[in-house]
């Protein structure tokens, strides 16, 4: 691949880029490729998001957050799997308007969640590119031999537990644009939450060995898990009463004539980045006792049952969903 932008590529990667590479593996970005040993009794881990501007991220986002929120989109995909963060590689498409202050803007959000996950620069790419600006990572991470999570596990009587709480990333969005009509601190915690959400790498470690199937909810809540009903051969059913919300996402709903609607929008939205996970019943307990100890909401949202897909209840009554969650077309 020809750079666009040559003399500008390599001042970003000598300047901005080189002082977060790791510094035994990366070769200090001099070379083509990043030289990892191999870990004994550890599996690695890899996955890759990218992130797209007027997709992923608005316009006039300050490019260190949406650099943190690309490290984080993919440090979920690593928590929903049990795997310690290791170190990542970055492919960087700088549109016309990222100059040489977005672009460090852009390298010091990496350097600030570098320092908060443990993490490190092992390579990449950067170009110019005439479109919009665009970032993609591959995230790489330690598991302990055959102990990474899979989709597949999910068993009829199973229990289904969630994160945090959902909705905060539609909210999110709305609130970043301008859209959302609640108290100025709700607003401007719902607009952090969408531009920089919480990966729950702590926890997915700490419960290593107890869910039996686990997807990080990037895509909306029944849409992820939708992909673990399907991976397992099951049905998940779904209480969508249970959703747990945030006190801003309460104060939302409070404001909606029609509360079944905007919950099923809420739990369709997307980016909230926290697990969704099924456990044995027996398990349940260590479960809860793990998210105790580590100061993190946990909720019983459903079951997995015989048949396939998410069936959805409120009240009692089953729902149907006009749509699942974001697609990616």
């Amino acid at each position: 691949m020809v750079a666009l932008d040559a003399a500008g590529e390599f001042e970003t990667i000598r300047t901005l880029l080189a002082p977060l590479a790791h510094p035994d593996y990366a070769r200090d970005l001099l070379d083509d490729v990043a030289v990892l040993p191999s870990r004994a009794g550890f599996d690695l881990v890899l996955t890759k998001d990218a992130i797209v501007e007027g997709v992923h991220f608005l316009p006039d986002d300050p490019l260190d957050q949406v650099a943190q929120k690309l490290l984080r989109v993919n440090l979920s995909d690593l928590a929903a799997k049990g795997a310690e963060p290791f170190g990542y590689l970055l492919a960087c498409h700088w549109s016309p308007h990222c100059g040489w202050p977005e672009r460090e803007a852009f390298a010091a959000g990496l350097k600030a969640d570098q320092n908060a996950f443990g993490i490190a620069l092992l390579g990449g790419d950067t170009v110019a590119t005439p479109g919009p600006a665009s970032f993609s990572v591959t995230m790489l991470g330690w598991v302990p031999k055959g102990q990474a999570v899979a989709r597949s596990g999910a068993r009829p009587g199973h229990a289904v537990y969630v994160t945090g709480t959902i909705g905060d990333g539609w909210l999110g969005l709305q609130a970043a644009r301008g859209r959302l009509s609640l108290e100025p601190e709700r607003v401007a915690a719902l607009a952090e939450h969408y531009r920089r959400p919480v990966p729950r790498v702590d926890f997915g470690t700490a419960i290593r060995g107890l869910p039996t199937a686990a997807v990080d909810v990037s895509d909306g809540l029944v849409a992820d898990l939708a992909h673990v009903a399907g991976a397992s051969g099951v049905g998940i059913a779904l209480d969508l009463k249970a959703t747990p919300l945030s006190a801003a996402a309460h104060a939302w709903l409070d404001a909606r004539t029609d509360p079944q609607a905007a919950l099923e929008t809420l739990v369709t939205g997307g980016d909230d980045y926290e697990i969704a996970l099924s456990v044995h019943p027996l398990d349940e307990a260590r479960l809860k006792k793990e998210a105790d100890r580590l100061h993190l909401r946990l909720t019983r949202i459903g079951e997995v049952v015989a048949g396939k897909g998410v069936t959805v209840r409120y009240l009692g009554q089953p729902v149907t969903l006009g749509r699942t969650g974001w697609t990616h077309d």
